[in-house]
């Protein structure tokens, strides 16, 4: 590891830091451990300009002639936010009044516009994923894009990938698809592509490693965790989701709090200026997560591009590491000119590929608070007042829509008997405070942070207000003509239970983001581990002695253990809803009565212990120095670790009952691009990019005396005074491995996403889907593929790589389902030559087809025949 992943110059220390930066990997006296040996980030510099993707090049076109005309204050304004609590958003840039770009805003969440009035709380990440439906995925992407266009939101921060699901009491793992880079990545980029079909442009995140709450963030006095990540690993896994994030067109990321292979993902010059920009190909711009940024000139170098909300190592002191410090570190030559003009131009190249120079609405709330008036900008010590709220009505019918994802992921783990659907003259016994509402009030939990009443989705910054609760108490209430409710988690004495009583109980497993705590648990499950909440288990336990009949409902962030009960000869029925918003009852309701059947499938895998996991994907707690999260497990977490250490969990990835059966039958395998060669075609020549002036501009034009406004205290500025007396005689002392001198281009890149030769299809399956039962319902075919052992890798014996579900299948009703697979589905990634390889002509492949990672009929041999077992 080069001694530079937290240089921070002298031109752009801000007074504070003079004394106490965040120090130098080089140092000797600093406390944390290096790397562990082997997980190495070597430098990538200079970074490659955007603007040579073709579908990029108008957008380029019209940023460059904009950015040429603009003075070193009005882009170092669009680089820099403008201050915590500095303007109606969670983060704004500064603006270009004069050649009309506003105050960009960007707002939270992936999930809905947080902090809001009049939206909808949709269902999180890990609730679509369950849905397994492309459709819905890009159908609430549409609406999230929407409502943020609606609201005068520019970026919309989400969707989340990453947090994978390493780590199965990570906090933040609901808000991403589920524990798989192909769910994750198919849900993550159909949610871009449906949320920039409007004009919002969306902000795919964490990038990357980010898969523990605690101890993230690196401060002036801590260091953020590493997670180390062999480069195979890193590929397969990790940045499998972004990369389809990036070839659907995504305007822009946002960087983890941590470390990489100890390099500051914010500030990691092969994670941002090689993989991502080079490799990746990606045309958008990158900002830092809220206070993850760590330096000045080694950022820039790097390949940051915004600095969000652009306070420095402290919010609110006024400070920034970029703001004016950006403006002095151009003046002195420690940041090239031609860094800061590409910055600028990646900003602005997005505002226009997504059409927001036409006529896109500015800001009309406050994300500060819910009074119509109130401080412009509630962070300064004295702020002009005004309207800060417009009540702003964005939903539309969006409501169906969140519901149709919360019914759709809601996922039958067991149901003996077929107990379900319930009838509504059943006899019904509803047990469980995640049955009924928060006894505090809607919303009464800042950002979701509590679990009372039915858990509708984790809490933290990714969470939005709940224009309103339908709760299952409500629910099951307008159907069920014989329910009895008692909304408590200790079961109550004196409970009458009739032979055909049916209990219903409700159980609750939380987590979310490390600035909550919530009973103990720090943003990760740490208290709670992999149990139900508020004795869940004991509750269903209890309900299972009295009644011959039991129904349990889980809405949970994650896996939860099971064993306690899941066998109990009373235990009929385990249905997981998993967080379903603002629509939590009626989407249950709509499946438990039988007006749909389920279709979701388990996002994750169920164990049976914790102890099935790994050592290496435990949560790690060291309270002082810098923690090395190895990942010695490599490619084998979730369903891959348990195929390979042949346990049997309790319930498979992938794995949903329906209320009908279905039959998979005629599976058929054709080739279409012939894989002629083990990697693929060369790559196309990388197109020219703009250029521009890269003379150092006159010091007059961030000079403060030149500024013609009522300025601000702590507001963030690019101007300086005296600026005149700054030169560019210094030599300055750059990370190791600097250059200016162009890269050669990667073999693997080419394209958004990589060489876009990775992505034509190379074969194809299909095969009928037949409803052979007595009720309606909806298949879903998931398919996995088998890599040969003639690769020389060691490579997980089966890995989702594509799926499709059908439509409402009547009883005797099929569909003919295609499934396509590209060439980097079948591929692996060759450390040495740096590109993806897969077996020639696709010699050895098995490709697999059926309801869980568990339950494959379909086998398909590329080169022989499909059967079905």
């Amino acid at each position: 590891m080069a001694p530079w992943a937290h240089l921070a110059l002298a031109s752009v220390f801000t007074p504070l830091l003079l004394a106490s930066p965040v120090p130098d990997e080089s140092e000797s006296t600093h406390s944390h451990k290096r790397a562990a040996e082997g997980y190495d980030s070597p430098p990538y510099y200079p970074t490659p300009p955007g603007g040579w993707v073709p579908d990029w090049s108008e957008a380029y076109s019209k940023a460059h002639d904009l950015v040429s005309n603009m003075t070193l204050a009005e882009k170092v304004n669009l680089t820099t936010g403008t201050g915590f609590f500095m303007g109606p958003c969670v983060g704004q840039t500064g603006s270009v009044p004069r050649l009309g770009i506003p105050n960009l805003c960007l707002q939270d969440s992936p999930l809905g516009i947080r902090n809001s009035d009049h939206n909808t709380a949709f269902p999180p990440g890990i609730t679509v994923g369950a849905t397994f439906n492309k459709d819905l995925m890009y159908e609430r992407g549409v609406a999230l894009g929407e409502e943020a266009r609606g609201k005068g939101v520019n970026v919309l921060l989400g969707p989340s990938v990453g947090a994978l699901g390493r780590k199965p009491r990570g906090g933040r793992n609901w808000e991403g698809f589920g524990a798989d880079p192909t769910l994750q990545a198919l849900g993550g980029a159909q949610t871009v592509k449906g949320m920039q079909s409007t004009g919002a442009i969306a902000a795919i995140k964490h990038y990357i490693g980010n898969e523990q709450e605690m101890h993230r963030m690196s401060s002036i006095v801590t260091k953020g965790y590493s997670s180390n990540i062999d480069d195979r690993t890193l590929h397969e896994l990790y940045l499998w989701p972004f990369a389809e994030g990036v070839r659907a067109g995504v305007g822009s990321l946002m960087t983890a709090y941590s470390d990489v292979n100890s390099s500051s993902c914010s500030q990691s010059s092969k994670l941002l200026n090689g993989i991502l920009k080079d490799e990746l190909g990606f045309q958008g711009f990158v900002m830092t997560d809220w206070l993850g940024h760590y330096s000045g000139v080694a950022s820039a170098i790097a390949g940051l591009d915004m600095s969000m909300p652009g306070d420095g190592a402290v919010p609110l002191f006024g400070d920034s590491y970029w703001g004016s410090e950006l403006s002095r570190s151009v003046l002195n030559g420690s940041v090239p000119v031609d860094r800061l003009n590409d910055m600028v131009q990646r900003i602005v190249a997005t505002w226009y590929k997504y059409g927001q120079d036409k006529d896109y609405p500015l800001p009309n709330f406050s994300t500060n608070t819910q009074d119509k008036e109130g401080p412009l900008y509630p962070g300064a010590l004295f702020s002009p007042s005004g309207v800060v709220n417009q009540f702003v009505d964005v939903t539309s019918n969006h409501n169906i829509t969140a519901r149709a994802v919360a019914r759709e992921a809601i996922t039958l783990l067991k149901n003996d008997m077929d107990i379900l659907p319930l009838h509504s003259d059943d006899s019904l016994k509803v047990f469980g405070t995640d049955a009924g509402r928060n006894p505090d009030g809607l919303n009464s939990c800042a950002d979701q942070g509590c679990n009372k009443g039915v858990l509708t989705m984790g809490w933290g910054s990714g969470t939005a207000r709940l224009p309103y609760l339908i709760t299952p108490q409500e629910a099951i209430s307008s159907i069920a003509k014989n329910a009895e409710f008692h909304i408590t988690d200790k079961f109550p004495s004196g409970v009458t239970v009739s032979p055909d009583d049916i209990a219903l109980v409700f159980i609750s497993a939380d987590s979310g983001e490390n600035f909550i705590t919530v009973e103990g648990n720090p943003g990760d499950r740490t208290k709670a581990g992999l149990n139900a909440w508020h004795d869940g288990d004991e509750l269903v336990k209890a309900a299972a002695e009295k009644f011959s009949n039991v129904v349990v409902i889980v809405h949970t962030v994650g896996p939860i253990l099971m064993e306690e009960w899941i066998e109990l000869k009373s235990v009929k029925a385990v249905v997981v809803a998993h967080l379903p918003g603002q629509e939590a009852g009626n989407s249950l309701t709509d499946v438990i009565f039988g007006d749909y059947s389920p279709s979701g499938h388990m996002p994750y895998t169920i164990p049976r212990s914790e102890d099935d996991y790994p050592d290496s994907v435990d949560l790690i707690s060291q309270p002082f120095g810098q923690i090395q999260d190895t990942y010695t497990e490599g490619l084998y977490i979730d369903y891959r670790h348990f195929i390979k250490a042949n346990l049997t969990p309790r319930y498979a990835f992938g794995h949903g009952l329906s209320y009908t059966t279905f039959n998979f039958s005629q599976p058929s395998l054709s080739t279409k691009t012939p894989l002629d060669s083990a990697y693929p075609a060369a790559r196309p020549t990388k197109l020219p990019t703009p250029s521009y002036n890269t003379s150092i501009p006159d010091a007059s034009e961030v000079a403060w005396s030149s500024a013609k406004f009522t300025r601000i205290w702590r507001y963030l500025y690019p101007y300086l005074d005296k600026p005149e007396s700054i030169t560019a005689t210094k030599k300055y002392a750059y990370p190791e491995g600097y250059s200016t001198e162009p890269h050669e281009v990667p073999r693997a890149g080419g394209g958004e996403g990589g060489n876009p030769a990775l992505f034509e299809t190379v074969f194809s399956v299909q095969l009928e889907v037949r409803n052979t039962g007595k009720r309606t319902g909806k298949a879903v075919a998931q398919l996995y593929v088998e890599l040969p052992s003639s690769l020389g890798l060691d490579t997980p014996a089966l890995q989702l790589r594509q799926f499709e579900k059908t439509k409402e299948l009547a009883p005797g009703q099929s569909e003919t389902v295609t499934l396509h697979l590209t060439r980097k589905d079948v591929s692996v990634w060759d450390v040495v030559v740096q590109d993806w390889k897969a077996p020639v002509n696709g010699e050895g492949i098995k490709i697999w087809v059926g309801n869980s990672v568990a339950d494959l009929p379909v086998l398909c041999v590329v080169g022989g025949k499909c059967s079905v077992q």
